[in-house]
């Protein structure tokens, strides 16, 4: 931290680093206080998956409908990065699921340093896929941390820490989704008495650090011979990005919505056992699984009854592991 004055002010001038929809709601608070937005910084635009046109992240979204300057750097090593960053005089950059580096040059600059808010109860589930990690393994509590930023990965001293019940159904979207709301919560406590919570920052215990590695997409296939407990939590996790499947009939079958049962057949896992009340009712290595809503290969997602009743499902019919 530079020798600017560190006295109390209710407002600040802020460049603000951010990605997805989780970073808008932080925004929206920053602007909505008062602080002087100076920049949005969000990752390059992107084609879109089906190659039809280019992408923008909701930050820029922000920005854009806001007359927010936005900057779109590949690397915040690049000194003309560095530079405009530097040009502005920043108090404070926040920044919430950016997707980039910051180097040490960036992290220096402004005159209360870099804070980030990330979406776990630090040290643990420090990394790329904390919300849908939690979900994976059926914690029943998260939360977010504001740091301050260093140059490991989600290493800073804790700021302030709320934490968050996780419902028993929860999926990772709609954690996504309360967490935003929960960050910008707790980013306008810190921006409220900004010196004095910098000054009570407590290093983080590296003894309890844990890691939430990024999600990639061969976890997304279903293995029956799991438990049904696994697999719900596994399903939840990966909803709605990049969503878990199963195969049938050699085509993909999409699982958006299903709930686990604890009662077993006979049958090998991944086997049919019931079609009752417009579910497929799925057998699996321990327990079952109701599957609600899915979704067939170059198809829209419909239920399981309109699934069962167009593609001509019989009972026993069987998934692929």
């Amino acid at each position: 931290m530079n020798n600017r004055s560190m006295n109390n002010r209710s407002r600040y001038r802020i460049i603000f680093m951010g990605t997805p929809a989780f970073a808008v709601p932080s925004l929206e608070m920053i602007a909505r206080k008062g602080h002087q937005l100076l920049a949005l910084f969000t990752q390059p635009d992107r084609i879109n998956r089906r190659g039809k046109g280019i992408s923008f992240s909701p930050v820029k979204a922000y920005g854009l409908q806001n007359h927010i300057p936005v900057f779109q750097p590949e690397s915040l090593n690049d000194k003309k990065a560095q530079a405009v960053i530097r040009g502005m005089n920043p108090d404070l950059i926040v920044v919430i699921a950016y997707g980039r580096i910051l180097p040490k040059a960036v992290l220096d600059m402004p005159a209360f340093g870099c804070i980030n808010v990330h979406a776990s109860l630090l040290p643990e589930y420090r990394g790329a896929a904390p919300i849908q990690r939690v979900i994976m393994n059926s914690e029943p509590m998260t939360g977010v941390t504001v740091m301050k930023m260093a140059e490991g990965m989600d290493t800073g001293d804790m700021i302030l820490q709320k934490s968050f019940v996780i419902p028993p159904d929860m999926t990772a979207g709609a954690l996504f989704d309360s967490l935003s709301r929960v960050s910008a919560s707790a980013l306008s406590e810190v921006l409220d008495k900004l010196p004095e919570r910098l000054g009570r920052a407590i290093p983080q215990k590296e003894e309890e650090a844990t890691y939430a590695e990024k999600i990639t997409k061969d976890m997304s296939r279903i293995q029956w011979n799991q438990s049904a407990d696994r697999l719900d939590a596994l399903i939840r996790g990966l909803t709605p990005d990049p969503g878990a499947y199963t195969v049938f009939r050699g085509k993909r079958l999409k699982i958006h919505e299903e709930c686990p049962s604890f009662w077993n057949s006979a049958e090998k896992p991944g086997t049919i056992i019931s079609l009752d009340e417009g579910r497929l009712r799925v057998q699996t290595g321990r327990g079952v699984i109701d599957l609600i809503t899915v979704q067939p290969e170059n198809k829209k997602a419909m239920t399981a009854a309109d699934f069962i009743h167009g593609y001509q499902v019989h009972l026993y019919d069987t998934f692929e592991n």
